[in-house]
């Protein structure tokens, strides 16, 4: 049970950070002025499951197949790029977001194949596969996807509250900072591992 607990706290913590100010939570926001918050966090969550169950699938196998301390340097350089990667910024398409405006049909839908959509190759669905080859896969997916909820929540709870966006530059720092945190400490454990 620790290793689920461990798993499930490293994953909610990493993925609800990343997700801060990524273009799937301002998507989120902008759902959340056409639709209920209710059928927007639906599709989310549905979305978010299924992507982040593949993205388990993926890193649990490679973590099976691969020596951990070299899974561990793997590891280390993936976050440090995710570190840079969340400095760049992530900003919604003109495109993306009309798309989430004039979105058609059921909400849950609608919101469910954009989130899923989106986050393919997304920041979020690499650092799952990343974890999942460090931590068991239910917690890591679990956590994952409860993370990433809960970041696309706050979006929209905050929006709405305060009609404005979350603080862009201090947000990305701040995510940018916990990814090169655990970079290093992954590195840490590979250099110990390997030698």
């Amino acid at each position: 049970m620790d290793g689920f607990l461990v798993a499930l706290g490293v994953s909610f913590a990493v993925i609800f950070v990343a997700e801060l100010g990524d273009k799937s939570q301002l998507m989120a926001l902008t759902f959340a002025t056409r639709f209920k918050t209710v059928p927007v966090l639906i599709g989310i969550t549905v979305a978010t499951a299924v992507v982040h169950l593949v993205s388990v699938g993926v890193g649990y196998g490679l973590g099976v197949a691969l020596p951990t301390g070299w899974i561990s340097l793997i590891a280390a350089v993936a976050f440090l790029a995710f570190g840079a990667w969340t400095l760049r910024g992530d900003k919604l398409t003109d495109e993306e977001k009309t798309k989430a405006e004039r979105s058609t049909g059921s909400a849950i839908l609608a919101v469910g194949g954009a989130f899923f959509l989106a986050e393919l190759g997304d920041k979020t669905m690499l650092a799952t596969i990343t974890l999942a080859t460090q931590y068991g896969w239910f917690g890591t997916w679990l956590g994952s996807t409860i993370g990433m909820v809960a970041a696309d929540a706050l979006a929209i709870l905050v929006g709405r509250l305060l009609g404005r966006h979350l603080p862009e530059k201090a947000i990305r720092y701040g995510a940018a900072a916990l990814f090169v945190i655990f970079g290093v400490w992954l590195l840490v454990e590979a250099l110990i591992e390997l030698t």
